[in-house]
């Protein structure tokens, strides 16, 4: 499974992301994440794909896009 797919499947199960909304340059406030929301799925991230997500700094005017980047990056470090 992708790093993409490992997140669409996280904000699915765990948020009840319509998976049709979940693309690249969609926002994650748009798909309804507020800064608590975000800090769980981090969590969630870092459990999933055991990666190291301390640094990362998002926000919900941050695309999905841009998270699945940082995520890869941390990995790839």
């Amino acid at each position: 499974m992708s790093t993409a797919e490992d997140i669409s499947t996280l904000l699915v199960a765990n948020f009840g992301t319509d998976p049709l909304a979940i693309r690249p340059e969609v926002s994650l406030r748009h798909l309804r994440l507020d800064s608590l929301a975000l800090e769980e799925l981090r969590l969630l991230i870092e459990d999933r794909l055991r990666v190291d997500l301390d640094d990362v700094q998002l926000t919900s005017r941050d695309t999905v896009g841009q998270l699945v980047d940082a995520v890869r990056s941390r990995i790839a470090a």
